[in-house]
């Protein structure tokens, strides 16, 4: 990385109200589309247990496939902004298409996942009732892979713009069509069919569709713009571009795909556990994911200025512009800690129907598992951010190897020793998380000031 030693004319508090300003969208934005995903489990919980579990089963299998796959989307994101730092408007429309065509080609190929998700489920430990209920609702949920990752490519480009705003709108409109569909279809309301978690998936994948549309709308017919030509002749290939936007992006996804393997390994040695205790861990995590989304909006915001920086070669700005992002994402941290020992049962008494006979065992668990959730919350917050920093530089092979060493090598074999050999079991598996993320964060932190240089 060569960047000039110019003088930043921003003070810390510019550097804050500009990521906030940038980020607050973002994190509106991550947190409704989070809210999606609670409102299935929130309806589930009301229409049975072992439902629930199967929807928490097939959603976070869906959730995998589609991090991994996100990568070419999210490589779009900083390759927009350096485009832009630099003044290469060309570079905009190259990156952002090829992201498309890569994304559109990953869902075609993995559409085979959803339809066989029984068979490989029933493989993979789960019980045949629930394996049965999550197939149905996955070989629906996979039909909306396309759609869903081409919302994802168009959003980082609009976001990289400075377009963040629409992207939270059209995100709130989303949530409310997946509440209006999913009322209807999974109980039978208003003369819909009772479709149970197939309707859930339904509901999943007509937002995926409506979404696509406003967004590619918006990105084509707003006149400032317009002269970036997105669409224009997007069926001519971009050889180079689609390399660059390759190389950047599959290790992304992996790196993504290293910390969702560690929750998505957890989700399933929970249902060895049993379906109570999966039913709770599928409520914690939509807790703690929530969190997350937050720092997620952060991390973009951070990743975008940074790009930026990189592209106007200004490392003085990109330095204090990340310390000031690091810290924000802290408060954030400490925010979520508080919370979750505050009011644990409260939380999970949202997502559950309190007549269920087994409604008493899941707020137990669901508990406990909240105050562990609380225990790695500085973690996941510098774990995040610190890939978002890395990935304003174009960063991301090195930290895909550390991710993977920290979740894959260590965070998943200590949950399963705490869980099982050492009979914690599923707090053992939370316990687990911890670790995985304590070292990730600390490994890609350190890389990240090895490769800027102390603020």
């Amino acid at each position: 990385m060569t960047l000039a030693a110019a003088t930043s004319p921003l003070t810390r508090s510019a550097h804050a109200r500009e990521l906030l300003a940038l980020g607050l969208p973002l994190v509106g934005s991550n947190l409704a589309q989070m809210s999606l995903h609670v409102t299935d489990t929130v309806m589930m919980g009301w229409y049975g247990v072992t439902d629930l579990a199967a929807v928490v089963l097939g959603a976070s299998s869906f959730f995998i496939v589609f991090i991994l796959g996100a990568g070419f989307a999210q490589a779009v994101m900083p390759m927009v902004a350096a485009a832009v730092g630099s003044g290469d408007e060309t570079q905009v429309r190259r990156a952002t298409r090829m992201g498309l065509w890569l994304s559109i080609g990953f869902g075609i190929l993995v559409l085979p996942v959803f339809w066989y998700s029984g068979p490989i489920l029933r493989a993979l430990g789960q019980q045949p009732e629930v394996a049965a209920i999550a197939q149905g609702y996955m070989r629906i949920a996979g039909l909306g892979m396309i759609p869903a990752l081409v919302v994802m490519v168009l959003k980082n480009y609009l976001a990289a713009l400075g377009r963040t705003q629409v992207v939270l709108w059209v995100t709130l409109a989303g949530v409310a069509v997946n509440a209006a569909v999913n009322w209807a279809l999974i109980f039978g309301n208003w003369g819909a069919p009772e479709m149970g978690a197939r309707g859930a998936a339904v509901a999943t994948v007509a937002v995926q569709l409506v979404s696509l549309a406003a967004l590619a709308a918006y990105a084509a017919w707003l006149p400032d713009l317009r002269r970036f030509r997105l669409f224009q002749r997007f069926w001519r290939p971009d050889w180079p571009a689609l390399g660059q936007v390759f190389r950047l992006g599959w290790p992304i996804g992996l790196t993504s795909l290293a910390e969702g393997g560690l929750f998505q390994a957890s989700a399933l040695m929970m249902g060895w556990i049993g379906t109570v205790e999966l039913a709770a861990h599928g409520i914690a995590l939509e807790v703690a994911s929530l969190a997350f989304m937050v720092h997620v909006g952060l991390s973009s915001a951070a990743t975008i200025r940074t790009g930026r920086f990189l592209g106007e070669g200004d490392l003085p700005a990109l330095r204090q512009g990340a310390v000031v992002a690091i810290a924000l994402s802290a408060v954030v941290g400490l925010a979520m800690v508080a919370l979750f020992l505050a009011l644990p049962e409260t939380i999970v008494r949202l997502f559950i129907d309190g007549t269920d006979p087994q409604a008493p065992q899941i707020v137990a668990f669901g508990v406990t598992l909240l105050a562990v959730a609380a225990a790695f919350q500085m973690a996941d917050a510098g774990q995040v951010m610190a890939l978002g920093l890395l990935r304003g530089l174009q960063d991301t092979r090195v930290p895909m190897i550390l991710a993977a060493v920290s979740y894959w090598l260590i965070g998943i074999p200590a949950s399963y020793v705490l869980a099982f050999p050492l009979g914690l079991g599923g707090v053992g598996l939370w316990l687990g998380l911890v670790v995985g993320l304590v070292l990730a964060s600390a490994s890609l932190m350190t890389r990240f000031w090895l490769r800027v240089g102390q603020p």
